[in-house]
C-alpha cells in the first residue's frame, strides 16, 4: 500500500533583511537536500526560459525605466517608461496579465484619475497603462505602475493578451 504521506515539497518564505525583501524557495525531494533560490535567480531563469520559447512577453528594466515585448528571443518593441516612486515602488518579480481594460478610473489615498487608457494588470492594482497627465517618462514617479506614452500603451495592450507574462526586474 502506497503511504499517504508525500515526502517531496516545496515551500516559499520571504526574509527581510535590511528593508530590502529575499524570497527563498526550497525543495525537498525526500533526501534531506534543500535548496535556496533568490528572488533574483528566479527572475533570471523566467527570462532564459521565455527568451528559449516563441511565447509573447513583456520585460519591465526598473532600472533602466524600459519595457521591452518580446516574442521568444526576439525583441518586437521598446519604449521608456515610469515606474513606482522611492516611497511607492513597483514590484518586482514575474506576474501574468490578469485583466485588460481599454480605459478605467484609478484612484488610491491621493489621486483619483478618470479615463486611464489601456490598463493591463498583473497583480492587484499594480498594472501597465497609458499615462495622459505626465510626459517624465524615464524617470520614477508613479505610484507603483508603470506608466507609458497613451500611444505606446494602446501598441502593448493590443499585442499581448491575458496570461503574457510580465518579467520585472531591477
Amino acid at each position: 500500500m502506497k503511504s499517504p504521506i508525500n515526502t517531496d515539497w516545496t515551500r516559499q518564505l520571504k526574509l527581510f533583511l535590511a528593508g530590502t525583501a529575499l524570497s527563498l524557495s526550497a525543495l525537498g525531494v525526500g533526501t534531506g537536500q534543500v535548496w535556496a533560490v533568490s528572488n533574483k535567480q528566479i527572475i533570471q531563469q523566467s527570462i532564459q526560459t521565455l527568451q528559449k520559447s516563441d511565447r509573447r512577453w513583456i520585460q519591465i528594466n526598473l532600472s533602466k525605466q524600459r519595457l521591452i515585448a518580446w516574442e521568444g528571443g526576439k525583441q518586437v518593441y521598446a519604449v521608456l517608461i515610469s515606474s513606482g516612486k522611492k516611497s511607492t515602488p513597483t514590484r518586482v518579480g514575474t506576474f501574468k496579465i490578469q485583466s485588460k481594460y481599454k480605459s478605467t478610473r484609478m484612484q488610491g489615498e491621493d489621486y483619483n484619475v478618470p479615463n486611464v487608457p489601456y490598463a493591463m494588470f498583473y497583480q492587484g492594482n499594480y498594472g501597465i497603462h497609458g499615462a495622459y497627465w505626465h510626459k517624465r517618462f524615464g524617470t520614477p514617479v508613479s505610484h507603483g505602475c508603470v506608466n507609458m506614452a497613451p500611444n505606446h500603451a494602446k501598441w502593448l495592450y493590443e499585442w499581448a493578451s491575458l496570461g503574457t507574462p510580465v518579467v520585472i526586474q531591477k
